[in-house]
């Protein structure tokens, strides 16, 4: 990966100084405040930018770049009481965008954000979908916008010469806990609707529409089966693709063409990993041609197109890569890889290949988290023009910044393990560490680039260790499948085989705290149950602590799990009533005895997903068996923490107690990680 070397100092004062000042990491506000910039959108022309940022202001606002040289910048969206998010342009003069409250907790957070429109000089504005509450004040009461249960499903793609004023929308419903959505044309002028025609089936909870809107493949749910049905090109009939269980379908819808090709992710027979292709309606099945392969990893991106013509295909390796399909796109990213050297350089354009080409290039590594840069064609006078628009978050030295890079080990029983190492530049030696487990557990746990927490920690002196442990998507179907029924077993044991791998190979000491949110927290608390002489210490935050409770469910004990406990948690984790007895063996709140070191223990009051019943249980286990841990709750909080004041103290905390627990021996001289001016 890519690092950077540390400017040499050439006198013994520097050399004092530089020491004093490099005493103090950045306070943990760099890591966890709101980003500088949050979106940026080009117009469908390309003459306009749309930005959403909270410099100068109280609340993160709309602000409207005029991209034409000398073009004036204004802030068309702005309150003292909401944030502005998800923005997206309905055409070069109109915008939509919704808004919440960033400074709430999640707990308390809206759900449905609503829907609006404004124009680019910040007149017209209207409101399109309710929000419980109202956040900013409208042209007029709208009381004809639609109910807080739509979210924006597509705006169509401008063709030349066409004007657009209609978005499409979802209307969401359940039955039974299975969610379906209804597609309504929705006008951003009047607020006006009209009915989508389709006779897909019924019932259907996603929709797989082209760039003009037109549905072409939807998925449904019925008798807890998931079934893809399809519309052939030319044809009237609706053709169904499979009918299968959740867990085991075929492949994945992962968009459609003008035409009505359907572009689908799926493992090939004899294959490792997911790769993208073409659905091919002659077999009725995916092609044995694939169109995209990554060696090492599953398939997982978008389609990249415009005017109806594939472009390219943007997906994940070790990082976000894009693979041009055009030879003009292919040669620009050349040149831009050129100009920014040294970076990983994702381009959005407008009239992509095109002369008079327009293109936003985010430009980032593992230790920069970016800089969006502006290129415009100029076909008239011969040369191109490049701008800088501005860096993400201003307060983040890159210099000072940690590498992080991915190795691969052998786990016990030989599986091929992914680990990720976030490491100070310049350390030397065994450093303390932090094995910081990531949540899901059945999603991908890092990608290559600036990820606060392990950058947080990193800087406080730790050497931080992400294992993509069994069960972890993203590897192959076999390392996802091997976790099934394997939580405190295989999968613990792959996070155990990591740290002692680090410790080996000299990355580690033998000081070593083990870290993580949601099934991390599980992992942290099996980790000091399962191998007490590893750990010095745990923290533990929005963690499942009883396998009973996740899988039973209890009616006392609100949560958002019936779907999952129906449809896919018997099979992933254990059935509640045949695995039992397994369950009860690798529940945290059953093995409190066995727990020695140090734990923080952290949760949110209002948390649908682990329930704060997981953290009392366990907190007051450990208080039965003599450990009572370190304890926190949220007020407001859902699952993580939203509100600002929240989010830093509990990195506070995190880094005061690490700092307590990890410091190294009273003959080490110097300051112990993390104890230097804290950040308050």
């Amino acid at each position: 990966m890519i690092r950077r070397s540390h400017q040499a100092l050439t006198t013994a004062l520097l050399l004092t100084l530089s020491a004093f000042a490099q005493a103090a990491p950045p306070p943990a506000a760099s890591f966890f405040n709101d980003p500088d910039i949050a979106e940026a959108v080009l117009s469908p022309s390309g003459k306009r930018l749309a930005i959403t940022s909270a410099k100068g202001a109280a609340r993160v606002g709309l602000v409207v770049m005029d991209l034409a040289p000398g073009g004036p910048l204004k802030r068309v969206v702005g309150s003292q009481s909401s944030d502005v998010v998800q923005v997206r342009w309905a055409n070069e003069e109109r915008l939509l965008f919704s808004l919440t409250d960033l400074g709430e907790a999640s707990g308390s957070h809206h759900r449905a954000p609503g829907l609006f429109a404004v124009n680019v000089d910040g007149s017209r504005m209207r409101m399109l979908v309710r929000q419980t509450h109202n956040f900013i004040n409208t042209d007029s009461s709208h009381t004809d916008s639609l109910s807080w249960n739509h979210r924006l499903l597509l705006v169509p793609e401008l063709r030349p010469g066409e004007a657009n004023d209609r978005v499409l929308l979802a209307e969401t419903g359940g039955i039974g806990g299975i969610y379906a959505e209804n597609p309504v044309w929705l006008n951003v002028n009047t607020g006006a609707t009209h009915a989508y025609a389709t006779t897909a089936p019924a019932s259907s909870y996603r929709w797989v529409v082209n760039r003009q809107g037109k549905a072409w493949a939807t998925l449904t749910v019925r008798n807890d089966r998931v079934q893809a049905h399809w519309l052939p090109p030319n044809q009237t009939g609706w053709v169904q693709l499979y009918d299968t269980t959740v867990i085991d379908q075929p492949f994945t819808i992962e968009g459609v063409g003008d035409d009505g090709t359907l572009y689908v992710s799926h493992v090939p027979p004899g294959a490792a990993q997911r790769v993208l292709a073409r659905y091919d309606p002659q077999t009725r099945a995916p092609s044995t041609t694939p169109l995209v392969r990554a060696p090492g990893f599953d398939f997982s991106g978008h389609l990249l197109s415009e005017g109806g013509v594939l472009l390219g295909v943007r997906t994940l390796v070790d990082s976000h890569t894009t693979v041009w399909l055009d030879e003009r796109m292919k040669k620009f990213q050349a040149q831009v890889d050129r100009l920014l050297a040294g970076k990983l350089n994702h381009i959005d354009c407008r009239r992509c290949g095109q002369p008079d080409m327009v293109a936003l290039v985010h430009s980032y590594s593992d230790r920069d988290p970016g800089k969006l840069w502006l290129y415009q064609a100029r076909p008239g006078d011969g040369e191109s023009r490049w701008r800088a628009i501005g860096r993400l978050r201003e307060d983040i030295d890159p210099a000072t910044m940690a590498s992080l890079d991915l190795q691969s080990i052998q786990a016990r029983d030989g599986r091929e393990l992914p680990v990720w190492i976030t490491r100070p530049e310049g350390a030397t030696g065994p450093l303390p560490a932090v094995v910081l487990v990531h949540g899901g557990p059945w999603v991908r746990g890092v990608v290559w680039q600036w990820n606060a927490w392990a950058q947080f920690l990193a800087s406080r002196g730790y050497v931080v260790i992400e294992p993509e442990f069994r069960g972890s998507d993203g590897y192959g179907e076999a390392h996802f499948r091997a976790g099934f029924k394997q939580w405190g077993q295989a999968m613990q044991d792959d996070v155990t085989d990591t740290l002692k791998w680090a410790q080996q190979q000299g990355l580690a000491s033998d000081r070593a705290c083990i870290v993580g949110a949601s099934y991390g927290g599980y992992a942290a608390l099996m980790g000091l149950a399962r191998d007490p002489e590893l750990y010095r210490c745990g923290i533990a935050s929005l963690a499942i602590s009883d396998l009973a409770l996740m899988t039973n469910g209890s009616w006392w004990v609100t949560d958002d799990g019936a779907v999952a406990r129906r449809l896919t948690l018997p099979e992933l984790v254990g059935d509640p009533v045949k695995d039992a007895a397994m369950l009860a063996a690798n529940s945290p709140v059953k093995l409190a005895e066995r727990m020695k070191a140090p734990l923080l223990l952290a949760y949110g009051e209002l948390d649908q997903r682990v329930p704060l019943a997981h953290g009392t249980r366990m907190r007051d286990a450990l208080i039965a068996a003599g450990r009572p841990p370190e304890w926190v709750s949220y007020p407001g909080e859902g699952h993580g923490w939203s509100k600002p004041a929240h989010r830093l103290d509990f990195a506070r905390r995190v880094e005061t107690f690490l700092a307590r627990h990890l410091a190294p021996p009273p003959q080490n001289s110097g300051p112990a990680p993390g104890t230097t001016a804290p950040a308050r």
